[in-house]
């Protein structure tokens, strides 16, 4: 059941208070752009984000990013800067409902205080076309200025009428320096921190913690919260920081566009021929809960599509590793993944096969049903032989080398068509070879038979 907007929220954050009713995360919510951490691309001085806070210029945007980067926080600070209503929905809760309810309350204010109203939805991305509309119309007529917040690419899970009318800013993971800031600020804050607790954290304690947040800052405010309870009024050591960031897995959204750009990674750092970033994106899925199954079968893609004739040898292995992962489980089979990622990077690479198979997919789609030559026809029945099928054909071990020069087998239609083409590279070399010699057959098979 979601909460009516109709009752104006503060434009500030909630009340600085110690209370463990508020997670220390929400109690450490930045309140001035002065002591907002991260972010440096879009709100250095200068910068055009940084710019139209500062100015209190209200446009509608997109906030993209992973989780606790500061999407919200932003959302409140130019809420407050601009002196604006903030009203605040979450895509997994609100319907169009709270929308119409929203707009009531904006026009109320607009009318009674003469002043904007700023509608923030959390998790936009998981508003359906319905939903988004139906703020569209309030938004083009000011009723309303838009601040979304997603953690999906907006190009996927946003309608165009939505992306047209609002500016998307990319948010960053915060970097470890920027997390240590965020946790040492909490640790010295002694009204909504934890600085009346008196807990000490010591520098490797400090990165440990830094680390395992992932980028993620209202992850680790969860984490000092956890671990200075454990600490009491003590030393937050390495020890305890270790055992509370045990079993945290790195960011990982199973597919979603963290999931896409990694799997991205792995496979072109395969076709790049560096093992070293294959075995490091490899580990990264398999590290943040990918399924192994599924790392196989592009493994397999990956021995057909950038590897192909020129090492044959790197479908079968990739295939063993599959193979080895089903029978074994995690985490041994996953060791049989890592030599067949490293084997594929390691591999003569060819796309051959890969274009040759999508330009013969291309004349099948494009000519129709083209009829096969009658010489190629089977012939199993005295009818069929009579009207021609198979009649001519010459049967290849039967020729000299054991290749009937001169013959064709493609469609009238296609006659001459040519899709593999054999790099230089690995067994290639050796088929191309043979292929050459064979098209030079057929050459004198035409010279003497014109």
């Amino acid at each position: 059941m979601t909460s009516s907007p109709s009752t104006e929220e503060k434009t500030t954050a909630p009340p600085r208070s110690a209370s463990v009713a508020v997670p220390l995360a929400e109690r450490m919510r930045p309140t001035r752009l002065a002591t907002f951490v991260g972010q440096r691309h879009l709100l250095a001085p200068g910068k055009p984000l940084r710019e139209a806070i500062e100015s209190g210029a209200l446009h509608s945007m997109l906030f993209w990013g992973p989780p606790g980067t500061g999407k919200t926080t932003l959302a409140r600070l130019i809420a407050q800067v601009s002196q604006a209503h903030f009203i605040s929905l979450s895509a997994v809760l609100a319907g169009v409902k709270d929308i119409r309810d929203a707009v009531v309350v904006a026009r109320d204010i607009r009318t009674r205080e003469q002043r904007p109203t700023l509608l923030f939805i959390d998790e936009v991305h998981r508003f359906n076309k319905a939903q988004q509309d139906a703020f569209l119309p309030h938004v083009e007529d000011g009723t309303l200025t838009f601040i979304g917040a997603t953690t999906e690419n907006p190009s996927f899970a946003l309608n165009n009428a939505l992306l047209s009318r609002a500016r998307t800013y990319l948010l960053q993971a915060l970097t470890p320096d920027d997390i240590a800031a965020v946790l040492t600020r909490a640790l010295e804050d002694d009204t909504a921190g934890l600085g009346r607790l008196g807990c000490r954290l010591p520098e490797p304690a400090l990165h440990l913690l830094a680390q395992s947040a992932d980028g993620d800052a209202r992850r680790a405010l969860n984490l000092l919260d956890l671990a200075a309870h454990v600490a009491g009024a003590g030393e937050i050591t390495v020890a305890i920081v270790a055992e509370v960031v045990a079993g945290s897995v790195r960011r990982f959204d199973q597919g979603g566009d963290v999931f896409h750009d990694q799997i991205s990674a792995l496979h072109k750092s395969v076709r790049g021929s560096d093992p070293h970033a294959a075995l490091y994106w490899l580990a990264r899925m398999i590290d943040g809960g990918c399924d192994p199954a599924y790392l196989a079968r592009r493994l397999v893609r990956m021995a057909s599509e950038d590897i192909g004739n020129a090492d044959p040898r790197a479908l079968e292995l990739a295939l063993n590793a599959w193979e080895a992962q089903l029978r074994l489980g995690s985490p041994e089979g996953e060791l049989a993944l890592a030599q067949a990622t490293l084997y594929l990077a390691c591999a003569a690479k060819s796309n051959a096969v890969y274009l040759a198979w999508n330009e013969a997919l291309a004349d099948v789609r494009a000519a129709g049903s083209l009829e096969v030559p009658l010489h190629l026809r089977n012939a199993p029945t005295k009818l069929l032989k009579e009207l021609g099928h198979g009649r001519a054909y010459r049967y290849a071990h039967d020729e000299p080398e054991g290749y009937a020069a001169g013959e064709t087998y493609l469609p009238e239609a296609l006659s001459g068509r040519r899709y593999y083409r054999p790099v230089e590279r690995g067994l290639e070399i050796r088929i191309r070879e043979k292929l050459e010699r064979l098209a030079a057959l057929d050459q004198l098979a035409a010279d003497r038979d014109p």
